[in-house]
């Protein structure tokens, strides 16, 4: 795809390497290398201008290698990194989150498949989302199935923009998921990636961004291509734009890719010198 507009945002990726240290408890580790320059690359190729690296799960609340990626390209870069779901505000004090912010993080990501979900409505999450809600970031959420239900009341009261991560990732055996999400998503603190489509049973996230359009959330939506969609390598790059355009159309494709992730990630307007990899 070629046609994409000027300041256009992959909103969801990922960068790593092997040596890395992961978490004892991880799902998957992948054996091979996904560095910046590689993502840089099919930014470049696929014509966009800029991109959101999100911490990976298995390297858990060590957040230096995504940090230092960021310092790499700090006009065309932002993050979404990992805190200790037990101590959020012991990790979000207001020194840190300056210090974060000025390097380009704007969110927090919660991956809770296989976890039980954090006491949002506790102090800890209480005090943590305030100080993310005064600097502008905002909690990313990974769940599945019922999890849904049982986060949706405490999402809707958080003072931060909430993001339902990979459209919910909805199954047809879980109805109340998929009802809880388009819920939540009628708030307007939440936005929903379209992203890793791949990650639910055939037909279902195709589903699933059909009933958010319906139900008029097209203008919290953000593109994400998940790269370099582990564990579903084999989806093209290309392919992820093209699924997305053929499901949403051109007209909402380009404002997904540029002034809703401008708005949620704190992107200015103006347009990118070309940058050096």
């Amino acid at each position: 795809m070629t046609d994409l507009p000027s300041h256009a945002v992959d909103a969801h990726a990922h960068v790593f390497e092997p040596g890395l240290a992961t978490v004892r408890d991880a799902r998957y580790v992948p054996a091979y290398a996904a560095p910046l320059e590689q993502y840089l690359a099919r930014l470049d190729e696929h014509g966009l201008e800029r991109g959101v690296l999100v911490q990976p799960s298995f390297l858990g609340t060590d957040n230096s290698y995504l940090l230092a990626a960021l310092a790499r390209e700090p006009e065309r870069l932002r993050g979404v990194i990992v805190v200790d779901h037990d101590r959020p505000a012991a990790d979000l004090t207001e020194d840190r989150v300056a210090e974060l912010h000025a390097a380009g993080v704007r969110g927090v990501r919660l991956n809770l498949l296989g976890h039980t979900a954090p006491d949002l409505g506790g102090l800890g999450w209480q005090e943590a989302t305030a100080r993310m809600a005064r600097w502008g970031w905002h909690l990313e959420i990974q769940a599945l199935g019922s999890q849904w239900s049982q986060l949706g009341p405490p999402l809707v009261g958080l003072d931060c923009a909430v993001v339902v991560d990979h459209l919910g990732l909805p199954r047809a055996e879980h109805p109340d998921a998929a009802q809880a999400v388009l819920e939540l998503a009628a708030q307007e603190h939440v936005w929903v990636k379209v992203s890793g489509h791949y990650r639910s049973p055939a037909g279902q996230a195709e589903a699933m961004l059909a009933a958010l359009l319906e139900r008029g959330a097209g203008h919290r939506l953000v593109f994400g291509s998940d790269w370099p969609h582990t564990r579903h390598e084999e989806h093209p790059y290309a392919d992820v734009l093209d699924w997305t355009r053929a499901q949403a159309g051109q007209d909402l494709l380009h404002g997904m890719l540029t002034a809703q992730p401008a708005e949620l990630f704190g992107w200015p307007a103006t347009t990118l010198a070309t940058p050096t990899i």
